[in-house]
């Protein structure tokens, strides 16, 4: 077949790929796509970003590179409509072509108010909306936190209200309130107060305020992120929100523990008024007072009425006292009648109790004594006398009875004697022989069984003690260490250079001396099996 002949130049698919790639580019140097996302899963390991932009008709392959996806002031998700900034371009190794997105964001606000819808239903589906987590806020915060542009009119406007109405300790936490680092900024601020010591060297807020003036929803987008939402519901201060104006809601308004219209009114819960706290503090004291004195001068009455019904004291001892007086009065003669009557009573009484009389009466005494002794002696010896009389017969009786009772048992004896002939005991003695015999026999090895036994029991027990000494220890190259009293050196600090050592190995026993430094104490013990020597001693 002949040759074609053609002056058409050739190129290469790269260099093809690559002309196709600068038209591209020259031609769509900057572009602003609308469309939805799609296939959206979050940033690659790598740090950029792959998705796709489609319509109804087309769809386009899209990517934002790692650097831009830091900067963007809004991150796409998965199913939201927005417009697309940036330059196409092509990927030769699969012949498509892509854009490069430089910025993006929402295709107008209704797009914005749908993405936010979404947002708050999951939140509010999680329970971060829910009342019960809402708590009352401190009535009177010592140290007040607030979260807001230091520049602008929102602080002013919190301070100012805050020293009108009750002076206290405010902690700014400056940061951006619009743009794309206001998020981040914002939740750094709420765990950093969280993060706080109660008693550390800066004071730990009693209460947290979130505030920024009004603006779009644009403008006000950072505060409807999802981060700021779950730090403001896990914050452990109460929270304050104060975003926007009295039209404006973001998804923190939901999420913390009160929502107030305007920053100024956000200082205003936060604290009560001075002025009116301490006048309802005079209030409360006066009525107190009142009350106090209003109590006394009852409690004052009822003893007065209480007291009139009493009678007087002096009344309630003049009886008493009367009779005290006279019976002082009769107590002198009475003790003087009493002595009178013991007189006479010892008078008549003197006569009966003479020397004499008494001598007389002491011998009438000591006679009556005698009787009764004499009395007592003779009735000793008739008592004797009739247990004699009463005892000497049955004696008599019982010898004769002990001589019946010694025949009958010799009469029985003698009548067994034939039963008990020689025949009869050989006979059974024979027998007795015969029983005792084996048991004579088995008497005769139980020494050599028992003898048997304790030798292999010392046998085993010599076994196991030589399992159990040292010397198979030594066996295996270790050595035993005594001093020169025989004592077992067990550890090296109790060696000091110069002393006498005796090492004893399997084989036989060697001297030693220690030489060196003292031998420095470890922080842990070693095992034997770390070091089988023992060189470090000598």
């Amino acid at each position: 077949m002949p040759e074609v002949l053609t002056n058409a130049a050739e190129f290469t698919v790269s260099e093809i790929a690559q002309a196709v790639k600068r038209t591209v580019e020259d031609e769509f140097g900057h572009v602003r796509v609308r469309g939805e996302i799609s296939g959206f899963r979050g940033q690659h390991s790598s740090g950029h970003a792959y998705f796709t932009l489609k319509d109804d008709a087309a769809s386009i392959d899209a990517v934002i590179w790692k650097g831009n996806f830091a900067r963007l002031a809004f991150r796409p998700e998965e199913g939201l409509e927005v417009i697309a900034t940036g330059r196409l371009t092509t990927f030769p190794r699969s012949s498509k072509y892509q854009i490069v997105i430089e910025q993006i964001e929402p295709a107008g606000a209704g797009a914005l108010m749908a993405l936010l819808e979404e947002r708050r239903k999951k939140l509010l589906a999680e329970g971060l909306f829910a009342r019960e987590r809402k708590r009352p806020l401190p009535y009177l915060p010592r140290v007040i936190g607030v979260i807001t542009s230091p520049t602008g009119a929102v602080i002013r406007d919190i301070l100012h209200r805050l020293d009108d109405r009750f002076p206290s300790h405010v902690l700014v936490w400056p940061v951006r309130v619009q743009g794309d680092t206001c998020a981040p900024e914002v939740v750094n601020a709420i765990e950093g107060f969280n993060a706080f010591l109660p008693n550390g060297p800066i004071p730990r807020p009693d209460i947290l305020i979130v505030a920024r003036g009004g603006g779009s929803i644009e403008d006000l987008w950072g505060f409807n992120e999802e981060a700021v939402v779950r730090a403001v519901a896990a914050s452990g201060i109460p929270v304050i929100s104060a975003v926007g104006h009295e039209t404006d809601t973001t998804l923190i308004d939901y999420a913390s523990d009160m929502r107030a219209p305007t920053p100024t009114a956000a200082a205003e819960a936060a604290v009560p008024v001075r002025a009116e706290l301490i006048a309802y503090v005079d209030d409360q004291g006066s009525r107190q007072r009142q009350a106090a004195r209003r109590s006394l001068l009852s409690l004052k009455d009822r003893l007065r009425a209480a007291s009139a019904g009493l009678p007087r004291p002096a009344d309630l001892v003049a009886t008493q006292r009367q009779s005290l007086d006279l019976a002082g009065t009769r107590l002198s003669g009475g003790l003087r009648h009493f002595v009178q009557d013991r007189r006479l009573a010892f008078s008549r009484l003197a006569g009966a109790i003479q020397p004499r009389l008494v001598r007389q009466r002491h011998a009438e005494l000591m006679s009556r004594l005698d009787n009764l002794d004499h009395r007592a002696l003779s009735g000793l010896h008739k008592t004797t006398e009739r247990a004699r009389l009463t005892f000497d017969p049955r004696a008599a009786r019982l010898a004769g009875s002990v001589e019946q009772a010694i025949e009958r048992k010799r009469t029985h004896f003698v009548r067994l004697a034939p039963r008990l002939s020689p025949q009869p005991l050989r006979a059974e003695l024979r027998q007795l022989q015969g029983q005792l015999a084996p048991l004579a026999q088995r008497l005769l090895q139980l020494p050599d069984r028992i003898t048997a036994d304790r030798r292999q029991s010392l046998s085993q027990l010599a076994k196991l003690l030589e399992t159990l000494s040292y010397r198979s220890v030594l066996a295996r190259g270790y050595a035993l260490v005594q001093d020169d009293a025989g004592n077992v050196v067990s550890s090296a600090g109790s060696l000091k250079p110069g002393d006498a050592l005796k090492l004893t190995f399997a084989d036989g026993e060697v001297g030693a001396s220690v030489s060196g430094a003292p031998p420095q104490k470890r922080k842990s013990p070693r095992s034997p099996s770390d070091d089988g020597s023992q060189e470090s001693l000598f």
